[in-house]
């Protein structure tokens, strides 16, 4: 049910030879694109070794993935590093073996993460150097880093820990256009910022700004995050059944409630490329984020919207590649694998839950399929064979399936 065929785009073979672009590869479905962090561990300060990351990057492929997205370049979390370390390895041994990625420089306000209060309206002074440790790896991996982001949801204003203002993420964008231009890196490397939906313009009106207006049209693309699953207890109007469909079996319902988050994602798609076209520009908009949870103790859980279990994330992962796929939308779906540091301190906390792979090297309901079609063959984690969760047995894994509920107080 949910193995995902691709057509190509073109006759053009993946070979070592081919230099593929952001432009062919961004919406392209024979370029599938991932989230990736390979923290195994409840603490990044114990980082994946190259060859943990290797097997990551070995069943990423077999999965049909091409393109992952990393978050930071910090100077104590080598992780993204690693990672194209790791590609370019993995490269010289095997020629035919391509992976890009989209990296990530996080970009922080004055005061972020102290204990003083964050001053959204300055920056930290942190950026410089991460703009910088980007910038340096674009250069040594040009092959492979096709797309640098500035920020992660560094505008929308619930990060209230570190949030800046849309005129930082401007300052740094026309830097690194600047740096195209200049012929210090690539002309055909996009730069962008990965933002929630409302940040480019897709819902309330506060973001409706001037400075807004230039980034969308200095960025060479916009990233939008669109997270249906958060939205089942923050806006879950969509996620109760309608009247017409109370006879319906509680399968039937669930199915229902998955459909419309779909639609509730396609809308928060809909409204930036609208907001985008009505400052009269007409650019490529793709998803940089979006994920369903498998487990959550919380405001997602059975005493809360219950919209967390396998087969609704199988649902939505099936229904969000398929559209993705026809609309030639890339797609960066969130999240590879389990990472436990997300929720260290709380083991079933939903942040911690949203890989499609778990940290027992088993897969989850949405890659079922591939593992009976021997897609893993022969490659492990963490010395494992990928299996498949609930030992494979529907019927047990239905049993953790709940009704969608919007009745709870919040």
């Amino acid at each position: 049910m949910f193995n995902f065929g691709c057509n190509k785009k073109n006759n053009t073979e993946n070979t070592q030879s081919v230099s593929m672009t952001a432009s062919e590869i961004l919406g392209n479905p024979n370029y599938l694109a991932i989230s990736y962090g390979g923290y195994r561990e409840t603490s990044r300060e114990i980082q994946p070794t190259i060859e943990e990351l290797k097997e990551d990057l070995k069943i990423l492929s077999a999965m049909g993935v091409k393109v992952l997205r990393t978050y930071n370049v910090q100077p104590k979390l080598p992780h993204a590093s690693n990672v194209l370390k790791a590609i370019s390895e993995l490269k010289i041994e095997d020629p035919n073996f391509e992976m890009y990625v989209m990296l990530g420089a996080w970009i922080d306000c004055l005061n972020a993460w102290t204990d003083k209060v964050p001053n959204h309206n300055i920056e930290s002074p942190q950026n410089e150097g991460e703009i910088k440790r980007a910038v340096a790896l674009a250069k040594q991996y040009p092959e492979i880093v096709k797309i640098i982001a500035v920020g992660n949801e560094a505008m929308v204003k619930w990060a209230a820990s570190y949030f800046v203002q849309p005129n930082v993420i401007l300052k740094w964008v026309n830097h690194l256009q600047s740096l195209k231009q200049k012929g210090e890196l690539p002309k055909d490397l996009w730069i962008t910022s990965s933002d929630d939906f409302s940040s480019w313009g897709g819902g309330d009106p506060l973001y409706h700004t001037e400075d807004l207006n230039k980034l969308i049209k200095a960025v060479d693309y916009i990233s939008m995050h669109t997270y249906p699953y958060h939205n089942t207890h923050y806006n879950p109007a969509f996620w109760k059944n309608p009247n017409h469909l109370k006879n319906l079996s509680d399968k039937e319902k669930i199915d229902a409630s998955m459909l419309r988050a779909l639609n509730f994602a396609k809308n928060q798609y809909k409204g930036v490329v609208n907001y985008m076209k009505s400052i009269g520009v007409n650019k490529p908009v793709h998803i940089g984020e979006t994920g369903w949870a498998t487990i959550s103790n919380g405001l997602y859980g059975p005493d809360g919207s219950r919209a967390t279990d396998e087969y609704k994330q199988g649902l939505y992962y099936k229904y969000i590649r398929d559209w993705t796929n026809k609309e030639e939308i890339a797609c960066f779906y969130f999240e590879a694998f389990d990472e436990q540091w997300k929720d260290a301190n709380n083991s079933k906390g939903s942040e911690n839950h949203f890989g499609l792979i778990n940290l027992k090297s088993e897969a989850k309901y949405p890659l079922w399929e591939m593992v009976d079609n021997h897609v893993f063959k022969g490659l492990t984690r963490n010395g494992k064979q990928i299996t498949k969760t609930f030992n494979g047995d529907k019927e047990q894994m239905m049993k953790t399936v709940l009704v969608p509920n919007t009745d709870y107080p919040r």
